[in-house]
């Protein structure tokens, strides 16, 4: 297993791919079915070059099994927080023990950067999520956010972590 920074040789429609098998499994029954079948190939190909974001990838044996994605706080009310955006793996591997070894992957990032203290953001439905989160330290901070996709209304619960 080897994690690392994207680079220009990455393939991002085998990344983007991670996104789109993640979100059709690990969202099932979260988010409207109609939306999850309607993600289309390399529908996260434009967002892994998005300025300020930093973004990591997991491989085995050459092939793409994870990603992450992290900035600095697109929250006002979270000033001086890193960010981390996104962590998926394909479903396969899932439940293996590799989220954690990418998360800590990318609180290292974060840590490395600057950051004493890490915010992420999980649908307040998505309990696997959220039980792997806080098992790894992070805190429901009682912030909210309040979402909809397809017609249905999603809130989202902020976690934050001391990285230093």
């Amino acid at each position: 297993m080897d994690i690392r920074p994207l680079s220009d040789s990455d393939d991002k429609l085998k990344i983007s791919r991670i996104y789109e098998e993640s979100w059709k499994h690990a969202y099932k029954g979260i988010v409207p079915q109609s939306f999850l079948d309607s993600i289309s190939e390399g529908r996260w190909v434009p967002h892994l070059s998005d300025p300020g974001i930093s973004v990591l990838v997991m491989t085995e044996g050459g092939e793409y099994i994870g990603v992450s994605t992290f900035c600095p706080s697109r929250f006002s009310r979270f000033p001086d927080y890193g960010e981390l955006v996104s962590l998926y793996l394909l479903p396969e591997y899932m439940g293996r023990g590799m989220g954690s070894v990418l998360l800590d992957a990318s609180l290292k990032a974060l840590s490395d950067a600057g950051f004493s203290n890490v915010l992420l953001w999980a649908l307040e439905d998505n309990l696997r999520a959220r039980k792997f989160y806080e098992r790894s330290g992070f805190i429901n901070s009682g912030e909210t956010i309040d979402d909809e996709i397809d017609g249905k209304p999603l809130r989202e619960l902020a976690y934050i972590k001391s990285v230093k």
